[in-house]
């Protein structure tokens, strides 16, 4: 047993929660957007469906990152949830200042639906969102998105699991336990 289960409320530092959320497995997404003739991306764990009357999702975004300003003022943002092959691309942008050029970037294709946000192609899944709101959330913002279009294709996921990008076991488990 780990000692700080035996510590009283109130007490946890900054870096107990980093070891305890290190062991929280997630996807892998990608938020983008553009202003003022700028592309903007990030790379996210933090990302989340919300309702589904109206269709919201949510994204937390360090509250300075330039992207959070980009998708006020555009009003837009787009969420690209990344696969298994997509490793490198999640890298690339989650590598501070690699997530902001004039133009289109030229070594992640990306596309638009409705809205124009940008669009990584090839995800696993994509959100193409009108900004609905944007909260504050201590050290970041969260964006809340009221999604416009959406779909998804075919493949496994790109997790983040213990500060590392995991893919999921080739055969998953049945109800009891089991692998299938």
């Amino acid at each position: 047993m780990s000692g700080a289960l035996t510590r009283s409320a109130g007490n946890a530092t900054e870096q107990d929660f980093r070891a305890a959320s290190r062991g929280w497995t997630t996807g892998v997404a990608v938020v983008t957007t553009t202003a003022d003739e700028e592309v903007f991306a990030k790379t996210v764990s933090s990302f989340s469906t919300l309702s589904l009357d109206p269709l919201l999702v949510t994204v937390a975004v360090g509250r300075h990152s330039p992207l959070v300003a980009a998708a006020e003022a555009s009003g837009r943002f787009g969420l690209s949830v990344l696969t298994a092959h997509q490793a490198d691309v999640a890298r690339l942008f989650a590598t501070p200042g690699a997530g902001r050029a004039s133009g289109a970037f030229t070594t992640v294709p990306m596309r638009t639906a409705a809205t124009g946000a940008p669009l990584v192609e090839s995800a696993l899944a994509w959100f193409d969102c009108r900004l609905h709101s944007a909260l504050p959330g201590g050290d970041h913002t969260i964006l809340i998105g009221r999604v416009a279009a959406a779909d998804r294709a075919d493949g496994e996921p790109l997790l983040y699991h213990d500060g590392q990008y995991r893919l999921l076991a080739p055969t998953p488990l049945t109800t009891t336990g089991v692998r299938a």
